[in-house]
């Protein structure tokens, strides 16, 4: 049985690799996480090092990468370390509103994107209100007076749990780059194709093999008013 910390019997240099992942750039980091996760225990170790030692700051998707692969590995050192110092997530939960959005961080974690997608609308018709949540859909109004921390929340969670691919901010970066044009947009995120609206649920790709911006959902089909003062929210000014 291959040693899984040698390669063709040459010995794999931990401390270059803990080097190059503290030092590297965002691809070069991805590619180092997604190497040590197969190299057993001493891979782990190196990546609850790594975890340990950016946890005062803002987290990244590298972050939720590293949380992730730890999270589903076999290691129970590696659990018993979250469980210690991540208990709920690489991302701190703020809410203006009382929202428990813990619920949507442990789907994300799960790569479960059809139920974080669901409880995403659940949660935002929470803040918007009682009657949102009877008729569980949003008014523009509604969102325009969303607390910055509760939508900035929301869009974390979905930016630290999918290698950035996924949030309201990446959906918003791609409308401004195409002009604030609607039909191009809905086209480029896998929304729409041609003149066909993209069927639910089935017709969705519930995977980091969406295009970049696929999700989460809005009720874009009652119209874009929504969708528009999300865009226009002041989270995205802060």
């Amino acid at each position: 049985m291959t040693n899984p910390t040698t390669t063709s019997d040459t010995p794999i240099d931990f401390s270059a690799l803990r080097l190059q992942l503290s030092s590297g750039s965002e691809k070069v980091q991805q590619q180092l996480i997604q190497q040590l996760a197969v190299l057993g225990n001493p891979g782990l170790d190196v990546l609850i090092e790594f975890l340990l030692q950016r946890r005062d700051r803002p987290p990244t998707w590298i972050d939720g990468k590293t949380y992730q692969v730890l999270y589903h590995s076999e290691s129970a050192a590696a659990r018993e370390f979250l469980q210690s110092h991540f208990p709920h997530g690489v991302v701190t939960l703020r809410s203006q509103s009382n929202i428990d959005y813990s619920p949507l961080q442990q789907l994300l974690i799960q790569g479960d994107f059809q139920a974080a997608d669901r409880i995403t609308l659940q949660k935002l018709c929470e803040l918007a209100g009682a009657s949102a949540v009877q008729r569980k859909w949003l008014y523009f109004t509604e969102v325009e007076s969303f607390p910055i921390p509760d939508l900035q929340t929301v869009n974390t969670l979905w930016l630290v749990y999918s290698e950035g691919k996924f949030g309201f901010s990446v959906q918003r970066e791609l409308w401004l780059a195409v002009g604030k044009n609607w039909e191009k947009l809905w086209m480029k995120i896998g929304w729409k194709n041609g003149n066909t609206w993209t069927r639910y649920p089935d017709g969705f790709t519930w995977s980091l093999d969406a295009p970049v911006g696929h999700l989460p959902l809005s009720n874009q089909l009652r119209g874009n008013r929504a969708i528009a003062a999300l865009f226009s929210h002041l989270a995205w000014k802060q």
